[in-house]
């Protein structure tokens, strides 16, 4: 089943539950699925690939907009439980990302492979994860190992 076939799944047994934080959830999701199908340029169907861009990139401004509400002195109140239960449900949808110390791992060995060293090479670094593990790392974790590990010592 595609990720779009599930997302009709879940929109219609959210309307039966009457679940309006999926409801609202899936037709966000599906409201910005339709946006790309006819966006300018835009040829083919929807993918699974293509789905779980709209979903990552949907995920990344819910996250920002709770960093957003955080830097302003809002941690809870309605919409950042909303935000909230949004982002986790939507992982369902998106590949699992590596945790902390693997990612650290992959950089540490991308950095030997490649020979780098000093923190003028870190988008370099950044570049060559990113082309190979782009669906499985988060990419602001990637840059701050990379600079903690390309920092030259004090």
């Amino acid at each position: 089943m595609t990720i779009e076939e599930r997302l009709n799944v879940e929109l219609t047994r959210a309307m039966k539950q009457r679940d309006q934080d999926v409801l609202d959830c899936v037709r966000m999701v599906k409201s910005k699925l339709s946006e790309k199908r006819t966006s300018p340029g835009f040829i083919g169907g929807i993918t699974d690939a293509i789905s779980q861009d709209v979903i990552d990139a949907y995920s990344r401004s819910l996250k920002k907009a709770l960093g957003e509400f955080a830097t302003g002195g809002l941690t809870s109140g309605p919409m950042v439980e909303k935000y909230k239960f949004e982002i986790g449900y939507l992982g369902q949808f998106l590949p699992q990302k590596l945790d902390e110390a693997a990612t650290r791992e992959l950089v540490a060995a991308t950095m030997a492979q490649q020979g780098l060293s000093g923190l003028s090479a870190v988008g370099r670094l950044m570049g060559a994860i990113m082309k190979t593990h782009r669906d499985v790392v988060d990419s602001p974790l990637v840059k701050r190992i990379a600079e903690e590990l390309l920092k030259p010592p004090a």
